[in-house]
């Protein structure tokens, strides 16, 4: 065992009831480096760390998981962290209605005489906070700090527990830009007082931004380990890997068929439904016409998510006002029903909290939307929703053994699937698409992609709200730009470039 690898994994295999999620996989990583792991959804990455930190514990796979040279056989999470190894997971694991130095030594308290002494806990928080670069007060709730924020907060959590292996499952995928800068500076700091990092991500620039080197896994194996020192690793050398394939193009081809106009926004203003007085859509206009992809670009905070959620049955804000016409004509959206039934469906940004029933099978999550359809005399016919699920399953190539398989056990990507299966059921002739392809692989993205082409040439008018513009150049039609809650531009794609959204993405108001 060579000195330099504080963490070695050799022939892991481990197998769940008529899945086999890893095969002999080998993994190598160097002291003080920050290691990445790339591959598709449902390559067996977060298996393998799980592996590693003791989720699944030894006797459960097959192989060998050598800490410092020494052979480790973890039962549970607890004697993983004694080794010094700790995960974040992608869905963040703190107690909301806690303080923030009461999450960071949950189950590790400071204690005198049985006793937790709280002068000790708050500044040893504070100590930690700052090392994390994250100003807070430690009594602080945790519930009122933003995901970038209660990310760092695990991280300290994690330092408190004198970690020196430290795992991130997809760290940010629920990140603003400066919010990830923040975390990857962090990691380099970390790497320079010689904590090792491991970090599970699908944005392929911060990969090759912050790696030292990268593993990539592809159907529960392990491909190769690429190092940027010695070679050039492009994204496309990535993705390749990834896929077992060059992938020549991002987007498929498309040629539009764009028809009359469908949807009108005709000074749109909504205002928070929690800050009275404070404007947060205003007075937006916008048009979307039957076989046409529109983008919706704008930074965080920018109301892209507010204003889709608005129309859709007024999902937010209050006193709400403006005009929606619907092939001409105004209609009135003053709840979901209203808005399905006008022909008006949402798919949401978060699928895993208000797009999806995990703990539910494929076949009831499809049908969740369109019951009525189903519906007879009050009784839903299950034959039929079963043969709408099964034919979704292989129209949307939904990776599941049957419409039966619970859809918390899928991949993102397939989750992402089932979730627009769901609103497709409904037969919409407007469909809004709020971050389709968040925390889901490059092949994923590509079928996505093809999805929303395909819904588009049905003549459906599809609005997309991306984070990632090169995602909106390569499928959109034409782009408005939001900044501050208002549309300062809108671009035809033959116009649009990164650089001319971001002008009208950080335009002050007049």
């Amino acid at each position: 065992m060579t000195d330099d690898n504080i963490l070695r994994m050799r022939g892991i295999t481990k197998t769940f009831p008529g899945v086999k999620a890893l095969q002999d996989v080998n993994l190598s990583v160097r002291r003080g480096e920050i290691h990445a792991i790339c591959g598709e959804n449902g390559a067996g990455k977060s298996t393998l760390m799980k592996v590693l930190s003791g989720v699944y514990p030894h006797g459960s796979y097959e192989g060998e998981i050598y800490v410092d040279g020494e052979l480790a056989k973890f039962a549970d999470i607890r004697q993983s962290e004694q080794r010094g190894i700790a995960i974040i997971h992608q869905e963040l694991a703190l107690a909301q209605q806690l303080s923030i130095a009461e999450n960071i030594y949950l189950g590790n308290e400071l204690a005198t005489r049985g006793l937790i002494d709280w002068n000790r806990t708050n500044h040893e928080a504070a100590v930690l906070l700052r090392r994390v670069g994250l100003a807070e007060n430690p009594v602080t709730p945790v519930l009122d700090l933003g995901v970038g924020k209660q990310q760092l907060v695990e991280i300290a959590k994690a330092l408190s527990k004198k970690v020196r292996l430290l795992i991130l499952d997809e760290p940010t995928a629920a990140l603003n830009d400066d919010d990830s800068a923040h975390l990857l500076e962090l990691l380099r700091g970390l790497r320079d007082e010689g904590i090792t990092s491991v970090i599970i991500s699908h944005k392929l620039n911060e990969v090759r931004e912050i790696a030292d080197r990268i593993t990539i896994l592809r159907d529960g194996r392990s491909i190769e380990t690429l190092d940027p020192s010695v070679e050039e690793v492009s994204e496309d050398r990535i993705i390749s890997g990834m896929v077992g394939r060059a992938l020549e193009h991002r987007f498929p081809p498309h040629e539009p068929r764009i028809g009359e106009e469908v949807l009108r926004l005709e000074d749109w203003t909504v205002h928070s439904p929690t800050q009275r007085g404070r404007v947060v859509v205003s007075k937006a206009n916008l048009t979307l016409r039957r076989g046409e992809i529109v983008g919706l670009a704008g930074l965080m905070g920018a109301g892209r998510t507010e204003l889709a959620m608005s129309v859709f049955g007024r999902s937010y804000g209050r006193d709400i006002s403006g005009r929606i016409l619907k092939d001409g004509k105004p209609i009135e959206l003053r709840s979901v029903r209203d808005a399905i039934r006008h022909g008006i469906a949402y798919v949401t940004e978060d699928r895993k909290r208000y797009g999806l029933n995990l703990i539910d099978d494929i076949k009831r999550n499809v049908s969740a939307a369109g019951l009525r359809k189903l519906a007879r005399r009050g009784w839903v016919n299950e034959n039929e929703e079963y043969r709408v699920a099964n034919d979704f399953r292989a129209s949307m190539n939904i990776k599941a053994p049957s419409v039966a398989s619970i859809t918390g056990k899928l991949s993102g990507g397939n989750q992402q699937k089932v979730v627009l299966s769901k609103w497709i059921f409904t037969d919409p002739d407007v469909l809004i698409l709020d971050e389709p392809t968040r925390g889901i692989d490059v092949g994923a993205k590509y079928e996505i992609y093809t999805i929303i082409n395909r819904l588009a040439d049905e003549g459906k008018a599809v609005l997309v709200i991306s984070s990632e513009l090169p995602e909106l150049l390569g499928l959109c039609d034409r782009v408005y730009a939001l900044s501050a809650g208002r549309i300062t531009g809108e671009v035809s794609r033959a116009e649009a470039t990164q650089e001319r959204l971001m002008q009208y993405m950080t335009k002050e108001q007049e």
